[in-house]
């Protein structure tokens, strides 16, 4: 920086028969057309030194490109503004801008390396695995941390920034040295933002959702599709979206089918006539389930659950891989076993009785006297 300002006074020098504005404009395009061919060098120097490194520094240097180059010119912006004829105030101005600026790209490039970091780690895990559970987990893990990270680099991004004004620093000063009202109302004010962030972390430890669970909630059957910083996207069944706030899942019940494991069972009620024959349904429900690519051969099962006036529940447990295979072989196992009892078995099918008996008519109640009407 000292160089580049020596270089601007003795440029500033040439210029003096310019205006102002002109002289400003001269100086602040002479550093830029330094800068960039001197940016350019650095960067495939730097892409050299990183070249037999980690995926993420080649891939950090690469997406740094732009940022760097616009760190590096907001640096000779600055050095050519001190030795331009500027006022005082236009100077300040000007330096206040750019810091600002400086402090966002620094922060840009924080939120950067952890979205790098984060999809290099989770490259090793695939979602669509039929068992995908420990994929699961770190996908949940690493998205939430990320995404308070990014909140956490922001607020502190934002924060410096704003410690850049002196006004803004006096007050923060004044507000710590204080902690009475004014930090109340604060505290009050980032409460939402505070409890969401504690929330995301208390999730993505506990994990009691992961990405592409299949839960229930509000009386609503879907997967967890997305965790963000503040809300959780619930994919439902007919492609609607539930997005509900973070905090709900840590505050109020709900259920998740898949919370140890992707694995489920699945049940199916049928309701028949009490002379339905249930070991030849027992079998015909093994041979459906055999014949089946979406059972995962381990729970196959028929029992009579309960017996009431006209039918009896029979209740059938086959298992799947997962839950969407576990909702088209309940499905499955329906059609085809009231297929069956149709063709096979048509008198299993429920029906309601009647018995008509024949006896002879009650007796006639026997006449009592008439009631005497009273005198007038």
């Amino acid at each position: 920086m000292p160089i580049i300002q020596s270089l601007a006074g003795d440029a500033i020098r040439w210029l003096t028969w310019l205006p102002w504005w002109a002289q400003t404009l001269a100086l602040v395009a002479g550093c830029c057309a330094v800068v960039l061919p001197l940016h350019g060098v650095v960067f495939r120097a730097m892409q050299r030194a990183v070249a037999d490194r980690s995926l993420f520094w080649r891939s950090l240097v690469s997406r740094t490109h732009g940022p760097s180059r616009l760190a590096l010119l907001i640096v000779s912006v600055t050095a050519a503004s001190s030795a331009a004829p500027l006022s005082w105030d236009v100077r300040i101005v000007l330096n206040q801008i750019l810091v600002v600026a400086l402090v966002a790209l620094a922060g840009w490039c924080c939120a950067t390396a952890l979205h790098i970091a984060t999809v290099i780690y989770l490259r090793r895990f695939k979602l669509d695995a039929e068992d995908n559970l420990l994929a699961r987990k770190h996908f949940t893990q690493m998205r939430i941390l990320e995404r308070a990270g990014v909140t956490l680099v922001a607020l502190l991004t934002i924060s410096i920034a704003l410690m850049t004004f002196e006004p803004v620093r006096q007050y923060g000063v004044s507000l710590l040295a204080s902690a009475g009202a004014a930090g109340l109302i604060l505290g009050l004010a980032m409460q939402p933002v505070l409890s969401n962030l504690v929330a995301g972390i208390q999730i993505a430890i506990t994990q009691p959702i992961r990405i592409e669970d299949a839960v229930i909630v509000e009386n609503e059957w879907g997967w967890v599709e997305e965790i963000n910083s503040t809300y959780v996207v619930i994919r439902l069944w007919d492609w609607r979206r539930l997005v509900l706030p973070l905090t709900y899942f840590i505050q109020k019940p709900f259920q998740n089918w898949t919370r140890e494991g992707a694995s489920l069972i699945g049940s199916v009620f049928l309701y028949v006539d009490h002379r339905a024959p249930v070991e030849a349904m027992r079998a015909k429900l093994s041979e459906i389930a055999a014949q089946s690519r979406l059972w995962d051969r381990n729970v196959v099962n028929l029992q009579v659950s309960d017996a009431k006036e006209s039918v009896i529940e029979i209740r059938m447990l086959v298992s799947a891989r997962n839950a969407p295979q576990a909702w088209d072989l309940r499905c499955e196992v329906r059609e085809k076993m009231i297929f069956f009892l149709q063709t096979e078995y048509p008198g299993a099918l429920p029906r309601q009785r009647a018995e008509w008996m024949q006896a002879e008519a009650a007796p006639l109640a026997r006449q009592e006297p008439e009631i005497p009407r009273r005198a007038a």
